[in-house]
């Protein structure tokens, strides 16, 4: 088969696209020929060695695909052959087959097609794990999302507005923002012009913010978390503005709020039902309607540079796919 390959730490045009061993599934795990894949942030720091873990080299980026099953291991009796699967695996992804543990696996969504559905698994599940599963978000609450034209913070809109909460939408531009509310956003914050707090005060009432769900980091996070209500909740999602934020522990303890990590692979790692518990709770979103996933641009997998550089450029609103 053929692989993107990262074979030593660099940026983006260090990975190569070549022929690699095809995988062979061991018990419980199944081959999935890949049909389209999702492109996400970390995907760019786990080629420049600066994600939480480091896989041995050489390896395949990519987290979360789409595709069918094409053989199964000793024990691997939930899918049957030829069956559309989506899946999320800490990285393999981009390549033409993939091997993993069934359970990591669900069944693709009726009448979801592929592109699409490579992008659900990680953005949608790391939402719902840390809104509905961290943070508790309550209907009638007041959810702040930074970053909200991502793939992660447009996820995290429309979970929010299904958990029946007020939804401010910051991010960096009016195209960007207009998405936002096409996607179910209320209220709507351009932060590029420096009045976060500002505009927060004067949605809120002064009153602050009941959830942050915070992908970005940098300077934004502190300005958020200023901004809590009292007894809020801020979510630690990543940081995607490449600076890891250094908050002052007093302000947690004036607002009496809680700051809560989301690491939904972590979280896979260690609780085997988390993706078929998350992944049943948001297709039966997604047939309701309640969530419609966005693909901004797609890519056939020779050209993985160029998508990490619109993602590293911030031109991306919605979900960039990979495709062999």
């Amino acid at each position: 088969m053929k692989a993107v390959l990262c074979k030593a730490y660099g940026p983006p045009e260090s990975l190569v696209y070549e022929n690699f061993p095809d995988p062979v599934p061991g018990p419980g795990e199944v081959i999935v020929s890949v049909q389209a894949a999702g492109l996400n942030f970390p995907d760019t720091l786990i080629i420049q060695n600066k994600y939480q873990f480091k896989p041995e080299l050489p390896f395949s980026p990519g987290s979360e695909f789409a595709g069918v099953v094409k053989s199964a291991g000793p024990g691997a009796t939930r899918f049957r052959l030829g069956q559309p699967v989506i899946g999320f695996h800490p990285y393999g992804a981009f390549a033409e087959e993939v091997r993993i543990a069934e359970s990591a696996l669900a069944e693709l969504p009726e009448g979801m097609p592929f592109d699409v559905a490579a992008g659900f698994m990680l953005v949608y599940c790391t939402s719902y794990h840390g809104l509905v599963e961290r943070a508790a978000l309550r209907a009638g609450e007041t959810l702040l999302v930074l970053g909200a034209a991502g793939g992660v913070g447009l996820a995290a809109v429309e979970i929010g507005k299904a958990c029946g909460a007020r939804v401010i939408a910051a991010a960096s531009s009016p195209e960007k923002l207009a998405i936002c509310r096409e996607h179910g956003a209320d209220e709507l914050i351009d932060y590029a012009g420096g009045n976060l707090r500002e505009r927060v005060k004067a949605i809120t009432g002064g009153k602050g913010v009941d959830v942050v769900y915070d992908p970005v980091g940098g300077p934004y996070s502190e300005q958020a978390l200023r901004d809590m209500a009292w007894g809020g909740r801020f979510l630690v999602v990543g940081f995607a503005h490449g600076e890891i934020p250094r908050v002052p522990l007093n302000l947690p303890l004036l607002k009496n709020c809680s700051i809560i990590g989301v690491f939904w692979g972590g979280q896979t790692a260690r609780d085997a039902q988390a993706v078929p518990r998350v992944t049943q709770a948001l297709v039966a979103l997604y047939r309701k309607g309640a969530i419609r996933p966005r693909v901004h641009a797609r890519y056939p997998f020779s050209r993985v540079a160029d998508a990490m550089r619109a993602m590293l450029a911030r031109e991306v609103a919605g979900k960039v796919i990979l495709v062999p």
